[in-house]
């Protein structure tokens, strides 16, 4: 046995891999066809198609399942004619969705990639029904970043610009999965994951819960054959009190935000509870060894709650907000590097700057730091998040006038929002937002060049009027001539008022037809898969909600059946 010293980079618990001669030089403890390693949505999918194959499947779970893809909103990008769509009247085909997301993927992935994601799409949708996930209407037809409760298909990406629509009616790819008092944008991702779940359990998949994959085991060939974990003993009381202290950690840290009053307390109670659990599994495991006939299927998402991780390869996106939870710590990237696994686009992460709803936002201007616009307002969050970040170094500020102000505040009426979405612009209507007489003073206050300043709001006042077409292709409906006083909300990345969230989207290299892993020059590491955010996938370029669940479904499964194939 051998192994070998991890880079100084690292910044992770994971182990470079255990080399054996023979796979008898290890006791196993378990044996499987094929090990799954994370388990939410793209586990899930990897372990039932994979049982659906005849493979007997182990899941492995540092935590209790369902990880981000239970805090997400429990969206599905989905098109070319799915069951949903029909009965709806969405008119899609695979060619539409493929020429759609086209301008949005940039070549992250081959167009042959991407036209079998968009072909199997509705195909995903059926399966996923057929294991107990509800998806249903009634459609929501306007541009907005999440809508009412009782809409469950809508528009979740830029589709309805004009300068994204192409030669295709757009269609409503947003497929929210059914789930009761949903008065949310995120914590839906239940509606997806707890059917799944159920459907595994009853087709036999193996679920080991508290044990977290440190090191991966291959043979003299370079095979995966296998992983070491660390393990809390099933019904000990270490394991009870590892998922209640978990668990009140996760829902601390969710549900009491730094914006409510005590947030931070709640946020400082929510760390003692990790600590706790940390404690638990620095002092209280056992080592366990998984043998893998088939494979290893390694889905274990991202990398944002590592901030070394984030502060190394993407440092600009750490003051957002983190999306998921902390078993988004890189793990599964470091096992599939220690392996010889290729890394791809650690620099790419997506963030959420969401302004509408309220629409009236979206009809005001967004500016940088010298007063210049430099996106359409009116764009999917993520495309304003990306200009945000990677443009103007995560600053950028709304600019509104009283009527558009007031228009914010009928839109955001209880009822007609979602209750957080009447909240964040409530607060930053009353703590955040400042009133200005005149474009002096606001460029006094913030710094603004003011002939930039008034260089936009007269450009912006001509297009409002049909007299030039905006440079960013905004609509002459979605413009406003404005009129004094102006109002300024500060809506960058760091603005904790209105927080945006972030998650990474690069990971391991994988081989596009079969989600194997890959080494820096292209050749397949056997035995090694990954799926959902441990790998790049079709969301890695820019993100459209849904787009990362769609992508776990897709590569999860892909990742399975190959297994199967090599298992015959």
């Amino acid at each position: 046995m051998s192994t070998s010293q991890t880079p100084s980079h690292w910044f992770s618990n994971v182990e470079q891999a255990l080399i054996v001669d023979s796979e008898t030089d290890i006791t196993w403890q378990h044996e499987a066809d094929l090990v799954v390693v994370g388990y939410g949505a793209a586990g899930a999918s990897a372990a039932l198609e994979a049982r659906e194959n005849g493979l007997d499947v182990i899941v492995l779970d540092r935590f209790a399942g369902g990880g981000a893809s239970v805090k997400s909103g429990g969206v599905v990008y989905a098109g070319g004619g799915t069951t949903v769509q029909d009965s709806l009247g969405e008119q899609d085909t695979p060619q539409a969705m493929f020429d759609y997301l086209n301008l949005e993927t940039q070549g992250v992935v081959k167009d042959e990639t991407l036209m079998r994601f968009c072909e199997q799409s509705a195909q995903n949708i059926d399966w996923l029904m057929s294991h107990g996930v509800k998806f249903s209407g009634p459609v929501y037809k306007k541009k907005t970043s999440y809508p009412n409760v009782k809409y469950f298909l809508y528009h979740s990406d830029n589709s309805l610009l004009p300068s994204h629509r192409g030669v295709h009616p757009p269609a409503a790819r947003g497929h929210r999965g059914v789930i009761k008092n949903g008065n949310s944008a995120v914590n839906l991702g239940g509606a997806l994951f707890w059917p799944m779940r159920e459907s595994a359990r009853k087709i036999g998949v193996q679920v080991d819960t508290q044990t977290e994959a440190r090191q991966l085991v291959l043979d003299i060939t370079g095979r995966v054959i296998g992983l070491k974990a660390l393990q809390l003993i099933a019904g000990s009381d270490a394991e009870k009190r590892h998922k209640r202290y978990s668990a009140l950690a996760t829902s601390l840290a969710t549900y009491f935000p730094n914006m409510l009053p005590g947030g931070k307390s709640m946020r400082k109670l929510a760390q003692y509870f990790r600590k706790k659990v940390i404690r638990i599994e620095e002092n209280e495991r056992d080592v366990v060894f998984y043998r893998a006939r088939s494979g290893v299927v390694l889905s274990a998402g991202g990398f944002i709650f590592n901030r070394k991780m984030v502060k190394h390869y993407c440092p600009k996106y750490l003051p957002g907000l983190p999306l998921g939870t902390h078993a988004d710590d890189g793990s599964g990237i470091r096992l599939g590097e220690s392996a010889g696994g290729a890394t791809k686009l650690m620099k790419n992460a997506t963030a959420w700057r969401f302004i509408n709803p309220p629409q009236a936002w979206s009809q005001g201007i967004i500016v940088n730091q010298q007063g210049a616009r430099f996106v359409n307002e009116s764009s999917y969050g993520a495309t304003i998040g990306e200009a945000m970040v990677e443009r103007n170094k995560g600053k950028a500020w709304l600019i509104l006038d009283s009527r558009l102000v007031k228009q914010a505040w009928r839109e955001i009426a209880p009822g007609k929002v979602l209750p957080f979405q009447q909240l964040l612009a409530a607060l930053n209507h009353i703590v955040v937002k400042k009133k200005f007489k005149t474009v002096e003073a606001m460029c006094n206050h913030y710094g603004f060049d003011l002939a930039t300043i008034e260089t936009e709001l007269t450009q912006y006042a001509r297009v409002a009027k049909g007299e030039i077409h905006d440079m960013f292709h905004k609509t002459k409906d979605d413009a406003v001539e404005f009129q004094a006083p102006y109002h300024v909300i500060d809506i960058s990345l760091a603005q904790h008022l209105l927080p945006c969230t972030v998650l990474t989207m690069g990971g391991l290299d994988v081989d596009e037809r079969s989600g194997q892993v890959v080494d820096a020059n292209k050749n397949a590491i056997l035995g090694l898969y990954a799926a959902g955010r441990t790998a790049v996938g079709i969301p890695s370029n820019l993100y459209m909600s849904g787009l990362s669940l769609a992508d776990c479904v897709f590569s999860g499964r892909r990742a399975a059946k190959h297994a199967a194939e090599q298992s015959t």
